[in-house]
């Protein structure tokens, strides 16, 4: 058996016509000329005649390459205004340059048609998408709300099992991240407090700066913000899967609503995981704290929690719950709002879950200057 003939092109003059002869096997992995040479090739004559003919004679077995070139010389074709004669194309061939050629190329792929915009059309533009985002939002936050009051009188559907694997994926499986987040920060929160407080000898009050903060605010936020990189993350990818794979489709097809049978459960979960996340990553922080107090200023494990206990009443604790709370539906309903946004590609879905990340930490801070304000 011989092997595989190399891929040529070679151009000739016949009379009027350019004679573009190919020869050989036209396979990717095979090699193929390259378009320098090709381009070269029809350089040739190409003045001194008004068509191009295509002699196939010797060609052997081909592929997408051989497409290539031919669109190419296409090209080449029209925009040296010659006639393409292409009776010499073997009839597959000629089959696929038509149906290739049937549809127009997309001239705009890629471009966002603001990139030659004035920079009122863009301020005008940029304004059209936010109002457009945010009545998507306010129509969302509308769903939500009307499927939690289905639930409430027992008329929602979703599936129970659902529930509580969301339940176990935002409580059990997220307290180790958080227990390390917040005792990391009441660390750096005491050794900041400790270091100011001990020139003027108030050291004794580091209980009171960690304790405080923490319970009442920093400890919601911190947790808010990991569990928008965690769980927000994961339902915007979740979500945006289901929908490269028509999934959510199906649903809305047989009559379910995507947001009774997806995005309660998620919501739920999060609402119901984040008071019990937030009184565990308190007392975590608080022991961060401990352990600089012990340390640094040589309290007693006793007196620092004494002290503890006397700054912090059910005032700063139950503000800190209701804020955690917050966050967690911000973080859930921003996740399933982008997963459910999402276009249908790969690409689409790790856009969906980039913006429910960032949607969620921006949404938790603004919400977190309102309570500040309304708590002031």
């Amino acid at each position: 058996m011989t092997g595989n003939r190399p891929a040529a092109v070679a151009v000739r003059l016949h009379g009027d016509a350019l004679v573009v002869e190919l020869s050989g096997d036209w396979q990717m992995h095979g090699g193929v000329p390259s378009i320098a040479e090709i381009d070269a090739h029809l350089e040739e004559g190409s003045d001194s005649s008004p068509r191009i003919t295509y002699d196939t004679r010797g060609l052997g077995a081909w592929d997408s390459s051989l497409m290539a070139f031919l669109l190419r010389s296409a090209e080449f074709a029209r925009s040296r205004g010659l006639e393409e004669d292409r009776n010499g194309l073997p009839e597959g061939v000629r089959d696929l340059l038509r149906l290739s050629e049937a549809v127009p190329e997309k001239t705009d792929a890629g471009q966002s048609g603001e990139e030659h915009a004035g920079l009122v059309t863009r301020v005008g533009l940029t304004t059209i998408q936010v109002t457009r985002g945010f009545e998507a939002m306010l129509q969302f936050v509308g769903e939500v709300t009307a499927a939690l009051f289905k639930w409430m009188v027992g008329r929602a559907s979703y599936r129970k099992a659902d529930l509580w694997l969301s339940v176990q994926q935002a409580g059990v499986e997220a307290m180790p991240i958080v227990a390390l987040v917040n005792f990391l920060f009441g660390v750096i929160l005491a050794f900041v407090g400790a270091v100011q407080l001990q020139q003027i000898g108030a050291g004794v009050f580091v209980a009171n700066l960690v304790g405080i903060a923490m319970v009442r605010d920093m400890a919601a936020l911190m947790t808010g913000i990991v569990m928008a990189g965690r769980s927000g993350a994961a339902y915007a990818a979740e979500l945006g899967s289901m929908q490269v794979n028509e999934e959510i489709d199906a649903l809305t097809t047989i009559g379910v609503s995507p947001v009774e049978f997806l995005v309660l459960p998620r919501v739920l979960a999060l609402v119901f995981m984040m008071p019990l996340l937030m009184i565990f990553a308190d007392a975590v922080s608080i022991l961060g704290g401990l352990l600089v107090g012990v340390s640094m200023l040589d309290q007693s494990f006793i007196a620092y929690l004494n002290q503890t206990a006397r700054a912090v009443d059910l005032g700063h604790l139950f503000a800190g719950l209701i804020k955690g709370t917050t966050y967690g539906a911000i973080v859930a309903m921003a996740g399933c709002l982008r997963g459910l946004q999402s276009g249908r590609s790969s690409l689409a879905v790790g856009a969906a879950a980039t913006s429910a990340v960032v949607t969620a930490i921006v949404l938790i801070i603004a919400a977190a200057g309102v309570f500040s304000v309304i708590s002031y």
